[in-house]
């Protein structure tokens, strides 16, 4: 099988991290979190409170310098951002409310994409986010639409965070998860949506196995 870009792209919090990443280790491919690297952004304006200041953000920009590092001790990619890893701290939930007006920045998007198409030219490369079959890599091979139950996410999410001691309510994480997807769908650029060739993975009452099983029904077609 000739190498290929798989493209993923859905709803927060339907798993396609996960997934992607399960595939790219079946494949033996890089694996690219680009909603880490927008978080990451978040994460940095946040810091330097212009998270409410688009042109200040937009002027620091240059500044924000995102790299993915292997960690030999978790067996996955950890997100860096200016050299320090952020990979705990771009995950809590509020970066997680911030992310989506950060994202829908122009000049945020114009840098991460152009960020994400150099990672991906050897292709080899399966990589999520909520525009990378209609913005990123529109000629990817094979692309993915994922999505899942508000409700169901949430109550993921809201798992993870509990693991991690946040105490945070699951009405509030539903309400999070359902005002990203308003956002997600509503912005002007690069809006979230199914392209025309995405096949549609609803995994709302799959298991990893399942999922899995269903990758491998897409991926005999380039055998």
């Amino acid at each position: 099988m000739e190498k290929i870009i798989i493209a993923i792209d859905g709803y927060s919090s339907c798993g396609k991290s996960t997934f992607a990443k399960a595939v790219a280790a079946k494949l033996g491919y890089i694996f690219i979190d680009t909603g880490a690297m927008y978080r990451a952004v978040t994460l940095y304006a946040m810091r330097h409170g212009i998270v409410d200041d688009p042109a200040a953000l937009v002027a620091a920009l240059p500044e924000v310098q995102i790299e993915f590092r292997f960690n030999p001790q978790t067996g996955r990619s950890d997100v860096y951002l200016n050299g320090e890893n952020v990979e705990t701290e771009i995950r809590r939930i509020d970066v997680s409310s911030r992310v989506s007006s950060v994202s829908s920045i122009p000049e945020v998007r114009a840098k991460l994409v152009a960020m994400q198409q150099q990672m991906g030219q050897h292709k080899g490369v399966v990589m999520d986010g909520r525009d990378i079959g209609t913005v990123v890599f529109p000629k990817a091979e094979l692309k993915i639409f994922m999505t899942a139950d508000p409700r169901v996410r949430a109550e993921r999410r809201y798992r993870e965070l509990q693991a991690k001691g946040e105490a945070v309510s699951l009405e509030e994480i539903e309400r999070n998860v359902r005002e990203r997807d308003r956002q997600d769908e509503t912005r002007a650029v690069s809006p979230l949506r199914r392209a025309d060739d995405a096949v549609l993975l609803d995994n709302s009452h799959m298991t990893v196995e399942e999922q899995m099983e269903w990758i491998d029904a897409q991926l005999r077609r380039f055998e």
